[in-house]
């Protein structure tokens, strides 16, 4: 009993600290709003771009159904109208699972020079900055949005299949969101904690070790900050929160042993 409870506590405890660095990083911003609005910047142009993303594929969804399904030209018009209606409506809902699991892809891609001064400003807020190499910002920003298309693939191959899940009785209506939530939350971290791990001089691959190392607080605050961002609005109140949050729980937890400058 013991053997399995303790392994259970500490998953339990590992998650709760997970929403805690959330709340740390709310914290913060609430202590420094300049900071907040600061990051409201990009967070608000990426809104712009996916509303209008989004009321393009509304419109030309039946378009898109149209033409994925000629075979259906000869069929009875009240089949044919109903197929192509529903495979509009799949699309504009898959379009819109994709924009939430893109969404913090595509700010911090957009606002690579704000949250990088922003998390820089977490970091000295708690003891110093870390040394990092002195990369010139069209090279971050190439290799952000190099990782953020890796990742995404990976998201794609489990959202993708959930996704369809979602339509089977029972499980889809229990188990799949649980799933979906638990998979957009790892990855919203691996996004979320780049630019604090980078800055440690982590790889990729050196990330995403870290963090399944460490899964319950890496899901505690993705699967929080996930759900946060399902409010309308919430993610672009939120990011500025979720990127001091994520600084705070790479210092203090996921990578730590990083000297401070002095």
């Amino acid at each position: 009993m013991n053997s399995i409870g303790q392994p259970i506590r500490r998953g339990i405890g590992g998650f709760a600290d997970g929403i805690g660095y959330f709340f740390q990083g709310l914290g913060w911003v609430a202590r420094h709003p300049r900071q907040w609005l600061f990051g409201l910047i990009p967070a608000l142009i990426s809104m712009v771009l996916y509303i209008v993303a989004l009321v393009l594929l509304g419109n030309y969804a039946g378009d898109l159904a149209s033409w994925a399904t000629p075979f259906a030209g000869d069929w009875e018009p009240v089949l044919r109208d109903t197929l192509r209606f529903l495979l509009g409506l799949v699309a504009f809902a898959l379009g819109l699972v994709l924009a939430v699991v893109t969404f913090t892809a595509a700010t911090l891609a957009i606002g690579e020079p704000f949250y990088e001064k922003l998390s820089e400003r977490v970091e000295e807020d708690m003891g110093g900055g870390v040394e990092s190499a002195d990369i010139p910002l069209w090279r971050s920003i190439i290799r952000s949005v190099r990782d953020s298309l890796i990742t995404l693939a990976y998201v794609l191959m489990f959202t993708i299949p959930l996704f369809v899940l979602g339509f089977v009785p029972v499980v889809g209506q229990t188990v799949v969101p649980v799933l979906g939530a638990a998979v957009s939350g790892f990855f919203l971290t691996v996004e979320l904690t780049a630019l604090a791990m980078e800055r440690r001089g982590l790889a990729r691959k050196q990330r995403f070790a870290v963090l399944r190392g460490d899964r319950a607080p890496t899901l505690g605050f993705g699967v929080l900050v996930f759900l946060i961002f399902l409010i309308p609005l919430g993610a672009v109140v939120a990011m500025p929160a979720a990127v001091a949050g994520a600084t705070i729980m790479v210092r203090t937890r996921l990578a730590p042993a990083v000297p401070p400058l002095r």
